[in-house]
């Protein structure tokens, strides 16, 4: 049990990093398993496409919610007790969701659930908190491999899960992990404290707002990460709508395990990290963003060269790791005693990106087919390249080398 207790002069032993990775993976996962499971829900529960759709809004809503309201709580109260409370009322509601009646009750259960999913946000500044100052690119870049894994995996999982014994067993089986993890967390976390009720929620709330006024990196930070996750929404939105048509006419269960591919991506997020933590957390984010334009040319050929799809997927994905992991490595440098206002303001941030990104892949799917959907994806990630130029240009800094350990770096 030594391997899973942080050690006494600092530093995050290999057995808790490992807990707390499966732990954000489960918790974001949560937030996905329904959305190749909408018809099935919808003929057991009597309801319609459009109705069965609002599923997955009522997540995104939740989410959404969760970032704003309860990730900046880990800055005032018990970050342990917090992220304990989070998962086990994730896995009630979980619960709950596995045996809905109907429609609405489903419904109210699943935002509820996104709600508290957010515990994963807590989790992730807690093992910056944790980790020794050199390492803590690799610790967040792990972390964060466990939470891209939990979002690419959950459809894939969810389909297997599903043919075994229907879309309710999805949920109860999420159910009795997070209840699981939630017990690990009680027992193996230290308890590490906000600051002791100095601050009111209101306040608390005010302030994460004002970390936009008051840390100009954090705006540029949110700005990148945000146009990042939008190409990432674009692609993952509208790959179903290519792969089901000509020339690939790919099943449902075929198209989920595609989450196979985007997993390679995530997997190299401990690189980044690792990159970071070597003082090259500029030249990561730099080489990302471009990335991110690179890759958009081979998913356009992906339209009828299922090779060059693969190729621009995993660019991608591991491109927006790369820009994912080093803006978290330079924003929990600023304050650490307010990480998780911080987080939650960049995670915003970088949810509505996702969010519009899904959103806008959508329509432009109509009306330009797949060559407007990268069109679209290819200038998210122009934009994405711009403001990590203006950003360097604004700072001043040097672009080669910069000390992973310096404030805001």
């Amino acid at each position: 049990m030594t391997a899973m207790r942080p050690h006494p002069d600092g530093g995050l032993p290999r057995g808790l990093l490992l807990l707390m990775s499966v732990a954000t993976g489960l918790a974001v996962a949560g937030n996905y398993f329904a959305q190749p499971l909408l018809d099935l829900i919808g003929r057991e529960l009597g309801v319609g496409p459009s109705s069965a759709a609002l599923v997955v809004t009522a997540a995104q809503a939740g989410y959404a919610l969760g970032l704003i309201l309860l990730v900046p709580l880990g800055d005032l109260v018990e970050r342990r007790r917090l992220a304990v409370s989070l998962y086990a009322a994730t896995a009630v509601f979980l619960l709950v969701s596995a045996t809905a009646p109907n429609g609405t009750v489903l419904l109210a259960t699943t935002a509820l659930t996104a709600l508290t999913s957010v515990g994963a946000q807590v989790v992730v500044p807690f093992a910056a908190t944790l980790a020794a100052p050199a390492e803590r690119g690799r610790v967040v870049g792990t972390v964060m491999t466990g939470l891209m894994l939990g979002l690419l995996l959950a459809r894939t999982a969810s389909g297997a899960l599903s043919e075994l014994g229907g879309w309710r067993t999805v949920y109860w089986a999420n159910a009795v992990l997070m209840a699981l993890t939630a017990v690990l967390l009680r027992a193996f976390l230290p308890r590490l404290g906000g600051d002791g009720g100095r601050r009111s929620y209101p306040g608390l709330l005010r302030s994460t707002a004002a970390m936009f006024r008051h840390e100009p990196l954090l705006r540029w930070r949110a700005g990148i990460g945000a146009l990042s996750l939008a190409s990432f929404g674009v692609l993952w939105t509208a790959l179903t709508f290519l792969l089901v048509r000509s020339p690939y006419g790919w099943s449902e269960a075929a198209i989920g395990l595609f989450g196979l591919v985007g997993a390679v991506g995530a997997l190299t997020a401990t690189v980044a990290g690792r990159l970071a933590d070597r003082g090259y957390v500029q030249i990561v984010t730099g080489a990302g963003t471009v990335l991110l334009v690179a890759s958009w040319p081979a998913i356009a050929a992906g339209a009828r060269s299922l090779v060059w799809l693969l190729v621009g997927v995993i660019v991608l994905d591991l491109a927006h790791q790369a820009v994912l992991n080093s803006s978290q490595n330079v924003l929990y440098a600023l304050r650490p005693e307010a990480r998780n206002r911080i987080n939650s303001a960049f995670m915003t941030c970088l949810f509505a990106g996702g969010a519009v990104g899904s959103a806008l892949a959508s329509v432009v799917w109509v009306h330009g087919g797949w060559t407007g959907v990268c069109a679209l994806g290819a200038t998210f990630s122009a934009g994405a390249v711009a403001l990590w130029v203006l950003e360097r240009l604004t700072a001043g800094r040097n672009l080669v080398r910069v000390p992973a350990t310096t404030k805001g770096e």
